[in-house]
């Protein structure tokens, strides 16, 4: 069924200490996609709070005072499956915890990769913040 209008995505772009991102393969509607965490935001919270919640959710890890850093409009999505998100990407320099794979229906495994280095296929809206991130541009595909 298609939406009647945009939905709101959050893609959370971890960082560690050596530069690598978080990126897990993902499973059953987004599969054999490769992206960085996220997930729909929840009516009533913060990009800040919906960041919080999907990374904990999914990884384990408790991230701190992460920052938005992009805003894309996923057409891709919205021609592939009639869905069309606008997608929120936050930076997250600082973390704690022990990463786990929370979500093993969702998710095959959670790798730290070097941000031009990336596995294909990417889903869309992680590409297009992974390369906000990398250009240190704040919007694509307006």
């Amino acid at each position: 069924m298609s939406a009647v209008t945009p939905m709101v995505g959050i893609g959370i772009i971890i960082v560690n200490q050596q530069g690598q991102i978080l990126i897990g393969k993902r499973k059953n509607s987004h599969a054999p996609y490769y992206s960085i965490p996220g997930g729909h935001m929840e009516l009533g919270e913060t990009f800040s709070q919906c960041a919080t919640r999907e990374v904990e959710e999914e990884t384990g890890l408790i991230i701190y005072e992460p920052q938005v850093i992009a805003v894309t409009n996923n057409l891709a999505t919205y021609h592939e499956s009639g869905k069309h998100y606008i997608s929120v990407a936050l930076l997250a320099t600082d973390f704690s915890g022990e990463l786990t794979l929370k979500e093993p229906d969702k998710c095959e495994g959670w790798l730290w990769v070097d941000p031009t280095q990336v596995p294909s296929p990417q889903f869309d809206a992680s590409e297009q913040s992974i390369q906000c991130y990398l250009e240190q541009r704040f919007c694509i595909n307006e």
